[in-house]
């Protein structure tokens, strides 16, 4: 009797340190992983920390470039048309209107060049565009000899910033390409706020065809916007009209 309780101690005490060193292992085991895990977590943090180092510095370059490249070569168109205007002025003349236009579009060019090396130069983006400046950006259009129309439809509320710069850009782009491709033009501008989206759509009546004036291709103001509009989840429509002019239409998500 004494051998057999013996032997279930002895067996007892076996099970207790197997246990025992089983839940030791369990615990070495647990601190190995969370030891691994927390060191992917720094490498990981460590490879977000320099990707955004070497962006940040690509975006410093560029804002240089752009700086070095452009600031002077708009300045002085800005000081010719100035100069140009200040004679005409003098002499008594009236001042052509193209002249007022180019003076105007060199004012806003430095505007937008200094809030762009803004952003490049900051962490944050968005220039503080938006829909609230769409106004003074049709009547640049229209001093620039584009006569432009804009109505608003639906009920208008505030829109995440990336919309609402978005959607300023887009508007800004297409009033460019028709200034620029279309000819003698009219242009309309239309936004509707729907309960989820804003649609943007803006047409003209000018040339569209291949025989016109404009690139039979899309430029790289049209990549840029539907780049822009993709990115937001949004969707992009723009080409030749049936009845001739262009139209872009874009739909933004506006939750």
């Amino acid at each position: 009797m004494r051998t057999d309780r013996g032997r279930r101690g002895f067996y007892a005490a076996g099970w207790l340190i197997s246990a025992g060193v089983m839940a030791v292992t369990f615990r070495m085991w647990q601190l190995h992983v969370r030891e691994v895990e927390q060191r992917a977590e720094e490498a990981e943090r460590t490879r977000d920390e320099a990707a955004q180092r070497r962006a940040m510095e690509e975006r410093l370059r560029i804002a240089r470039e752009l700086h070095d490249s452009l600031t002077h070569s708009i300045s002085v168109i800005q000081v010719q048309a100035g100069v140009a205007v200040h004679l005409a002025r003098k002499r008594g003349e009236d001042v052509p209107p193209a002249l007022l236009a180019i003076q105007e579009a060199g004012a806003d060019a430095v505007r937008e060049l200094r809030a762009t090396l803004s952003v490049l130069r900051s962490e944050e983006d968005g220039d503080g565009r938006g829909i609230g400046q769409l106004d003074s950006l049709v009547a640049r259009a229209r001093a620039a000899g584009l006569p432009v129309t804009m109505t608003v439809t639906g009920a208008e509320r505030p829109l995440p910033p990336e919309v609402d710069q978005a959607a300023y850009r887009i508007v800004q782009e297409a009033l460019t390409n028709v200034s620029r491709h279309a000819g003698h033009a009219c242009a309309s501008v239309h936004l509707h706020y729907a309960p989820k989206t804003l649609s943007i759509q803006v047409d003209d009546d000018g040339k569209a065809t291949v025989t016109g004036t404009r690139p039979s291709g899309p430029g790289l103001g049209l990549v840029g916007m539907r780049e822009r509009v993709t990115a937001l989840g949004g969707r992009l429509q723009a080409g030749p009209q049936g009845g001739g002019g262009f139209q872009v239409r874009a739909e933004l998500p506006a939750r």
